[in-house]
Parts: structure tokens; C-alpha cells; sequence
């Protein structure tokens, strides 16, 4: 792994937690206090402004699109757009301690999905690492767990949509050769499609409120289109991160996104924030820590066991001319041949 390459990781986590930190305070502002509570519209609009950012972005030539199959991106497209829904839905139908649960158990699941079908090893470093983690984050952040029928049913599709979307997010990556630039401008039309097709429906249905009819003053105005550039960034980090890394680790850097704005939420918004908020916090930073040091770890021993059949194939390279029969090494001998090893 160049040191090129770990700067440009580093970089699109940053970038990716910053943002992210950013949009989460945008739209509590956007909803909470200026009562604009349509999300799934909204992140649809999210999506169009990055498409629009990313076709001037090319014409200026910032990066070269790249076409990819179109039964692929448009059903990548629309998966991870049904995702954001099924979220959206799990959210409206279910307690926020359950919806919380639901967003724990994408990990686990990311693992073995990506165990049993594309063969992917986990360490028992890693897994424990991660088991840590979840355990912070539930402590910090699950209240509640009240449970029904419906709303079960949509945080199971809502994993599994999500899951695979991401899982596909870095599988399309590298199979396909493409950068996290070139599937997100291919992507982005059909995910905010989808989304703008059902987006006011959701909305209606989980606020009982039409979008079309709220009332835009110029504050609610001005927050929209602070979330929509804020969204572009997230949206590009998002790619960026699921395609340099993993989707488990997009995950893990989510839950400390998730500490971050419940931090964030206790210092500048004043939010209750009591001492199990504080413990599931420092254990949840205690795992991630752990699941940085033996990510690290094992990459640097991939990347030894890699150079070793380098290594090796030149001794072998060299003892060839040793192979040779009797009648050979007479005829060399014969010409004066003489070997040094």
C-alpha cells in the first residue's frame, strides 16, 4: 500500500465524518426547528444537485465518465435508493432505539454476506473489534426497543437493500475498473428518481403532511440548499470511502459519525447527555480503535505475504540450468562451459 494511496484513505475519511457531522446539524436545524420534516424528498433533491454538480464537474473535464453496463448501474441505482426509503420507513414505523438496532445489525450482516458469497475472511481480531464497537454504540444511543409487525418487516428489507447496495458499491468498483466519481454520476439519476417517484408519498405517509403545500420562507429556502451542497460532498466521501476500504468499514466510520453528532449534540445543542451516553461513547471509540490497529496490522501482512512468491521466483528462476542430464553437462564441458551459482 503506497503512502500516495493511504493519504487519499485518510482524506476520504476525514472527508467523509466532516461532511456527514455537517449535514446531520443542517437538517436538525432544517427539521426540528424550522419544521421542514419531508427527508425522503429531500434526499432526493440531495441526489439531483450531485448529479447537476457532477455533469458540470465533467464538461469542465475534473474527471472522465466512464459507461458502464445499464442493467447494472440502473438496478445498483435503484437499490440504493429503495435502501434510503426502507430507512426513511423503518424510522417512521418503528422507535428510535429499534431503528438504531436496525443500523447496528448491518455490520454483522455485511460480514456474513460478504463470508458466504464472496468468500471474504474476517479475523477473530476483527470480529471482536467490531463486537466491541456495536456494544458502544447500543449502549450510547439505543433507548427503547417497542416492537411491531410492519415495522420489523421494513428494518429487515431496509438491511438487506442496504447491505447489498453497499456491498455492490465496492464490488462495481474494482470489478468494473470505474472510480467512486464515474459510478456516482452514472448512479445518482436513478437513485434520486426513485426517490423523488415515492419521496412525497413516504414523507406523507409518515407525517401525515404534503410537501407541495408546505409553507417556504426564505430560512427554510436557505437550509435546503445549505443540506443539498453539503449532500454533494457526502454522497462523493460515501463512494469514496466504500471503494478504497470496505463496506464495513464505511459502517464502523459511520457509528463514530454517530458519537460525533451525539457529542456535538450535547455541546452546542445543549440535548440531554447523561453518564451511559458518555461510557457507550468511550467503548464505542475503544472498538474502533481496535478494529483500526488490526485492520492496519493485517494489511501490513497481506502485503508481506504478497512480496513472498516474488521472492521466490527467482532462486527457482536460477536453479534451472542445474536440471540438465549427463549427456548435456558432457557437451558443455566439451565447449568450455563453465557455471557459477
Amino acid at each position: 500500500m503506497t503512502a500516495g494511496f493511504q493519504l487519499g484513505v485518510i482524506g476520504s475519511l476525514t472527508l467523509s465524518v466532516a461532511s456527514s457531522v455537517a449535514i446531520v446539524i443542517c437538517n436538525k436545524a432544517l427539521i426540528s426547528t424550522l419544521g421542514f420534516p419531508f427527508a425522503t424528498t429531500l434526499t432526493s433533491w440531495h441526489l439531483m444537485v450531485t448529479f447537476c454538480t457532477l455533469y458540470v464537474a465533467q464538461r469542465m473535464r475534473f474527471f472522465e465518465p466512464k459507461a458502464i453496463d445499464g442493467h447494472t448501474v440502473v438496478l445498483f441505482g435503484l437499490l440504493n435508493g429503495t435502501s434510503i426509503g426502507l430507512l426513511n420507513l423503518s424510522l417512521g414505523f418503528n422507535s428510535i432505539g429499534f431503528y438504531q438496532m436496525t443500523k447496528l445489525a448491518i455490520i454483522p450482516f455485511t460480514v456474513l454476506l460478504e463470508t458466504i458469497f464472496l468468500k471474504k475472511r474476517f479475523s477473530e481480531s476483527i470480529k471482536f473489534s467490531l463486537l466491541v464497537l456495536l456494544l458502544g454504540v447500543a449502549i450510547a444511543s439505543v433507548t427503547d426497543l417497542k416492537l411491531n409487525v410492519l415495522g420489523s418487516v421494513l428494518s429487515g428489507l431496509a438491511i438487506a437493500t442496504t447491505c447489498v447496495g453497499q456491498i455492490l458499491t465496492n464490488t462495481i468498483q474494482r470489478k468494473l475498473k470505474v472510480t467512486s466519481t464515474q459510478l456516482l454520476y452514472q448512479s445518482a439519476p436513478y437513485q434520486a428518481a426513485i426517490l423523488f417517484a415515492t419521496g412525497p408519498f413516504v414523507d406523507q405517509l409518515l407525517t401525515d403532511r404534503n410537501v407541495f403545500s408546505h409553507q417556504y420562507t426564505a430560512p427554510v429556502v436557505g437550509f435546503i440548499i445549505m443540506s443539498c451542497l453539503i449532500a454533494v460532498s457526502v454522497n462523493f466521501s460515501t463512494f469514496l470511502v466504500i471503494g478504497t476500504t470496505s463496506p464495513v468499514t464505511y459502517q464502523v466510520l459511520g457509528h463514530l459519525k454517530t458519537c460525533l453528532v451525539l457529542s456535538f449534540g450535547y455541546t452546542l445543542l445543549h440535548d440531554p447527555f447523561t453518564m451511559r451516553n458518555i461510557l457507550g461513547i468511550l467503548v464505542a471509540i475503544f472498538g474502533m480503535a481496535l478494529y483500526s490497529c488490526f485492520s492496519v496490522m493485517e494489511s501490513k501482512k497481506k502485503s508481506a505475504l504478497e512480496s513472498l512468491p516474488v521472492l521466490s521466483q527467482k532462486p527457482e528462476k536460477e536453479t534451472e540450468p542445474l536440471l540438465e542430464t549427463k549427456d548435456d553437462s558432457d557437451i558443455k564441458k566439451a565447449n568450455g562451459v563453465s557455471h557459477e551459482y
